[in-house]
């Protein structure tokens, strides 16, 4: 059965619950497994009026759920997946305050990848917006990343929606990639990466980040070389700098990566390990953002920590 995946651009909060409690209402009756994620007033409003109604209702708070794109990617997989036989009706409140232009991005691609993700589910995701708060941007993006859209005299079809493979096309090559003239270098010329792992882990240290979060990035530098090694094409090279408030871990080879058929591998959540993509996932798992740009200059996988 295929995904049902709907924007829902609303004003308010009276507005917010006269589409979304017989949402929430028409998956009980069905017999869905329903789920309500959304911001707060929303969710305290939301819950008082489903009243008795919502007892099975599982109430989660967006501030919380959405901090990781790619970890709720996954959460909400488990959620479909631990669901089966029965189907998912969710509402699904992006949080879209806090985020800077890249990490904004990132949802942005995450709000589209659920459409490969769950394609076929049976699911049903409605997506609320709040117009009247969200800057124009994001409302825009929305038209682009769902198939379905409910706005002042329309409710169905999209026709501003992108395909999932089109859309992610062109993500990472949105920002500019410079690195400064100060990184620290690396060069990587051998199948033991235990210096790598000392030079990332002293830097994370150095950096200030927690220790679990250090041994992440670690972990995360270490697969890209190591794929680096027996994909790419020497020199192989990482660089280490700071961005602001983030450590930033780059990894690049001179040879030229290609994502197969299409754009999203490393992005859809793989089957098993031995699928390809496997590695990629897990680091965009492991770090706070992963970004991928493959050019005549060679391919270069950037890891951010904060």
């Amino acid at each position: 059965m295929a995904l049902e995946h709907k924007a829902f651009m609303y004003r308010g909060t009276d507005e917010f619950l006269s589409v979304t409690v017989p949402y929430l209402e028409s998956g009980l009756e069905r017999g869905q497994v329903v789920i309500a994620v959304a911001r707060e007033p929303n969710l305290t409003a939301l819950r008082d009026s489903l009243g008795a109604r919502g007892d099975t209702v599982a109430f989660l708070d967006s501030a919380t759920f959405y901090q990781h794109p790619v970890r709720t990617l996954r959460d909400y997989q488990s959620i479909v997946k631990g669901s089966a036989p029965r189907t998912v009706c969710a509402l699904a409140e992006p949080l879209w305050t806090g985020w800077d232009e890249r990490q904004t991005l990132e949802w942005v691609r995450y709000e589209s990848l659920i459409n490969v993700v769950f394609g076929d589910s049976g699911a049903r995701a409605l997506c609320p917006y709040d117009a009247g708060e969200l800057p124009q941007r994001v409302l825009d993006e929305a038209r682009r990343t769902h198939p379905l859209l409910l706005a002042p005299g329309h409710d169905g079809q999209n026709a501003d929606y992108v395909d999932p493979v089109e859309f992610g096309s062109g993500c990472d090559g949105r920002f500019r990639s410079d690195r400064p003239a100060g990184a620290e270098y690396l060069p990587i010329d051998g199948d033991d990466l235990h210096a790598l792992r000392v030079f990332v882990g002293e830097r994370a240290r150095r950096h200030g980040l927690a220790k679990q979060q250090a041994q992440n990035l670690v972990t995360a530098a270490n697969e890209v070389a190591a794929n680096a090694l027996q994909h790419g094409t020497p020199p192989i090279g990482l660089w280490v700098w700071q961005d602001g408030a983030d450590l930033v871990c780059e990894v690049g080879d001179n040879g030229f990566w290609s994502p197969g058929p299409d754009s999203l591998t490393g992005f859809v959540p793989p089957d098993s390990a031995l699928q390809r993509g496997f590695g990629l996932w897990t680091v965009r798992l492991l770090v706070d953002l992963m970004e991928l740009r493959a050019g005549w200059d060679g391919t270069f996988v950037r890891l951010r920590c904060r």
